[in-house]
């Protein structure tokens, strides 16, 4: 679509004409000798009289041609423009981090699946996970893996297949046989310190209790208040356990609670499911949709008309004269 920017300028079209009455031409009177026989006279003194004041008169080639000059200036100072379809850009509101735990007890094979067969934890895990992403098209997405210590394994992206990628290639025990979730908390505070949206939320899984954290889980989550993070846990592991496989689901409420968030324990993949969904239900969409036409500024075409317009008049009235003179001579 072709618009002008400032329309109104096209009133300065009849500038001209106001001007010429508003202003009108100078005139001056003098005195004049008018002498009877004047050429008789000339011949008799040997005088070859010459042409006396000439006012210049436009014709009517160049009163059209700067006409259309005039019009093709007013025409570029309106600033024409032609404005492309309109382009919409789908903004997230919400980064979404996944902490989970990858210790080597995620290799436990006593997690009942789907179909009543017991798989190791991770197996379930990928699954589950993977599905959440793939429901979360308008959240940019990070991925920690923690065990000795937090790994970032993706930073936040919209790019959720690399994230499904990740996942389906985690390996119990390549982040150390122990769990540090506090220390994965803080490096989750870190990566959200660099966001600028106005919701930030943290998923984590764990399936043991801390035990390698140089921040306790609970500073942690006072940290993560300050910060405006909510953290939902999610245990998978064994209440019961004793030792480092034992499944913290008090800390792992206080961490929830002191976020605002909430806590899940999934006994089973089902279960796991079922709480992803929720996760998914409680945690809305939500997005900023931002639109623009992008503009193209076409001011340079009418002006460079009026001037070609205006040169080859003056070119061409110039040698005309030229020949004129050279006809004469």
């Amino acid at each position: 679509m072709y618009q002008l920017d400032h329309p109104w300028l096209l009133l300065l079209v009849l500038a001209p004409l106001l001007l010429w009455w508003l202003l009108p031409a100078h005139r001056e009177t003098s005195a004049s000798v008018r002498l009877p026989f004047f050429a008789q006279v000339a011949d008799a003194a040997g005088i070859r009289p010459t042409e006396g004041s000439v006012i210049a008169r436009r014709t009517w080639p160049q009163f059209l041609c700067e006409t259309l000059a005039w019009c093709l200036m007013i025409l570029a100072l309106a600033r024409p423009q032609f404005v492309e379809p309109t382009i919409e850009k789908i903004e997230p509101q919400r980064d979404l981090m996944l902490a989970i735990d990858l210790s080597q007890s995620m290799d436990t094979k006593d997690f009942p699946s789907s179909d009543g067969t017991v798989e190791a934890r991770v197996v379930a895990l990928r699954q589950v996970v993977a599905d959440f992403v793939a429901k979360r098209p308008g959240d940019r997405i990070g991925l920690i893996a923690f065990g000795d210590a937090p790994y970032p394994l993706v930073p936040f992206t919209m790019d959720h297949k690399t994230v499904q990628a990740v996942i389906a290639d985690t390996l119990p025990g390549i982040a150390g046989p122990r769990t540090s979730f506090g220390d994965a908390i803080g490096l989750a505070i870190k990566m959200f310190d660099k966001t600028t949206v106005p919701e930030r939320v943290l998923i984590a899984l764990t399936d043991g209790n801390d035990t390698a954290s140089k921040m306790p889980p609970a500073k942690a989550a006072q940290i993560a208040k300050q910060k405006n993070v909510v953290i939902h846990t999610v245990g998978i592991g064994d209440p019961t356990a004793t030792g480092e496989d034992k499944l913290d689901t008090a800390t792992l409420q206080k961490v929830a609670t002191e976020t605002g968030g909430r806590y899940f324990f999934g006994g089973d993949q089902t279960q796991l499911t079922a709480i992803y969904d929720t996760l998914d239900r409680i945690t809305p969409h939500d997005q900023k949709n931002l639109s623009w036409r992008p503009r193209v500024e076409l001011f340079h075409w009418p002006l460079g008309a009026a001037i070609a317009v205006l040169s080859a008049y003056y070119v061409f009235s110039g040698l005309l004269g030229l020949l004129r003179r050279r006809a004469a001579a």
